[in-house]
């Protein structure tokens, strides 16, 4: 490929359509007339690629579409986007691989196309990149900031980055935002009146105590958790003697939304292995863990993941301990179920 493709005024848009539009779907509380939203942030992307100089002359946009809730084929073909029906499962992973595999047709077939843009932002996309990058092309990703990878963004560059916030008019990201404000403030009222004990309320719940660290507690509720079963530690040869087992650090109220998000999904995953073991499960390994959390915050680039588990052990919630087994030493997550903020996200219940 010539050097100087990247170069060039021609560009190739790749849209993963389903991502965009589950994004907005769940994370601005299921707005009306979701396909209009997509369709305005592709509208305006060509707009402004078209103002950089650069002339979209192929543009495919990836979805099951007959499980969207109404058909937006016409309204992409009358702005000249291609769609690609492609049967996926749980929303992931077709669309991704159809996707990159014509990015890398187009890739070697047309070299007078010199910019490449993805609408999306999962760290799936990563090695695709850069390799377009490795063949001089210029590469730019337009998504959400909460839906694209942190991994990806990094790689890639803030430079070349386009917020899908400042794609959509101020007027109609003002009514996602007043309708995710006005959502969540409403359930959180209705979780405050079930702690108050009002009918269909959670009944209070004993604390697991040092003296009884197996004890059932009840677990809160923190989203999708595919491979759980992979995070139970597997079985140690060596114990760490009782008298080595480290203590949990002074308790501190977490102060950040993600300290909390995290701490909840981490009990969430409790729960589910002592639903599916039908056993209480004291411990959780740390490495399959950190995979699991990766598809919770695709958001945050790994070392901000693990900073968060750094700052929930600082603030007392965990600790984490070493096993020896085999074939290698292995992490597990203990939590301090003594903690305010464990105690007030319910952990583990019968």
């Amino acid at each position: 490929m010539s050097p100087k493709s990247s170069t060039t005024s021609y560009a190739a848009v790749f849209i993963d359509f389903e991502n965009v539009y589950y994004f907005l779907k769940n994370h601005f509380q299921d707005p009306p007339d979701l396909n209009d939203y997509v369709l305005d942030i592709v509208r305006t992307l060509r707009e402004q690629l078209g103002r950089r100089g650069l002339d979209c002359l192929i543009s495919y946009a990836y979805a099951d579409f007959e499980q969207l809730a109404t058909a937006p084929q016409g309204a992409l073909y009358l702005m000249g986007v291609s769609t690609r029906n492609v049967l996926g499962t749980n929303h992931k992973n077709a669309a991704d691989m159809q996707l990159c595999i014509d990015a890398l047709e187009v890739m070697y077939t047309r070299p007078d196309i010199g910019t490449f843009v993805l609408v999306a932002g999962d760290r799936d996309y990563i090695p695709v990149l850069q390799h377009l990058r490795r063949q001089a092309r210029q590469v730019l990703v337009a998504g959400f900031r909460e839906s694209v990878s942190g991994d990806l963004l990094q790689n890639i560059g803030a430079e070349q980055f386009l917020d899908a916030r400042e794609l959509l008019a101020p007027e109609r990201m003002e009514q996602l935002e007043k309708r995710r404000t006005n959502r969540l403030q409403a359930a959180e009222e209705s979780r405050r009146l079930r702690e108050q004990g009002l009918p269909g309320g959670p009944a209070p719940l004993p604390a697991r105590t040092a003296a009884d660290p197996e004890a059932p507690g009840r677990a809160g509720s923190a989203g999708p958790g595919p491979r759980a079963g992979a995070a139970t530690a597997p079985r140690s040869t060596t114990a760490r003697p009782s008298d080595e087992v480290p203590d949990f650090a002074p308790v501190r109220r977490l102060s950040r939304d993600l300290e909390t998000r995290t701490l909840s999904f981490m009990l969430g995953e409790f729960q589910k292995l002592e639903a599916k073991q039908q056993r209480r499960v004291p411990e959780l390994w740390l490495g399959p863990f950190m995979r699991l959390l990766t598809d919770e915050l695709p958001e945050l680039p790994d070392y901000e993941r693990r900073d968060l588990i750094n700052r929930l052990r600082d603030a007392g919630t965990i600790r984490i301990e070493k096993r020896e087994g085999e074939p290698h030493p292995f992490s597990v997550i203990v939590v301090n179920y003594n903690h305010p903020d464990v105690i007030e996200l319910h952990p583990g219940a019968e």
